[in-house]
């Protein structure tokens, strides 16, 4: 229970950390509103967005695999090749540009924003169903339930973290130099990931 906690809080991070549309919306929030507490609308609204993709992933993908079993074989060649794709972009990813002096937005327009770029991202919804749900096949019970809360926990967490960050450090990287080290860390993390469902395959066969 406690592999499958750490495995899930792993690959979470691995998935998360880099800074795409969803993550630099939070983190504007919180450089642009006046206190990062204002910024809550957009964390609150992100967090269960992520939460509830991360149920339906697993939940979904769990009861699929149960009807057809050959098709966890498929599903982990996919998340392999995915995993593998998404590491090679990270790598080369030169940052997102954070805009400055955006004017605070108001509650119903932070949550309206986070709802699209949470939900009508398609980078998210393949982290949530192809990356998350297929690595939750690697688990049953109650090591299963570990690593899904494992995975909304960061997830939770990390957007908190986001607009904390925002708001005390938004001035001090005018270059983008520090986000492209942390998607370097990440794409190391994922392609781990890749080669750990590879030698789920390997023990398959």
């Amino acid at each position: 229970m406690i592999h499958a906690f750490i495995y899930g809080v792993i690959l979470a991070f691995g998935l998360i950390i880099p800074l795409g549309v969803q993550n630099v919306f939070v983190f504007n929030q919180g450089a642009t509103q006046s206190h990062f507490l204002h910024a809550m609308p957009s964390v609150v609204t992100a967090a269960i967005c992520d939460t509830i993709l991360i149920i339906c992933a697993v939940l979904g993908v769990s009861v699929a695999v149960l009807a057809l079993p050959l098709l966890k074989t498929v599903i982990f060649i996919i998340g392999f090749i995915f995993l593998m794709y998404m590491g090679w972009v990270t790598w080369h990813s030169k940052g997102a540009k954070l805009q400055e002096g955006d004017r605070p937005l108001s509650v119903k327009k932070q949550i309206g924003f986070t709802l699209s770029v949470s939900l009508l991202n398609p980078h998210a919804l393949l982290d949530t169903i192809g990356v998350i749900g297929t690595n939750s096949l690697n688990f049953t019970g109650n090591d299963k339930w570990a690593y899904t809360i494992a995975c909304i926990m960061v997830s939770c967490g990390w957007f908190f973290g986001l607009a904390v960050a925002g708001h005390f450090m938004h001035k001090l990287d005018k270059t983008g130099l520090w986000i492209k080290s942390v998607n370097k860390i990440s794409a190391l993390i994922i392609w781990g990931v890749a080669f750990y469902i590879a030698w789920q395959l390997v023990k398959i066969y």
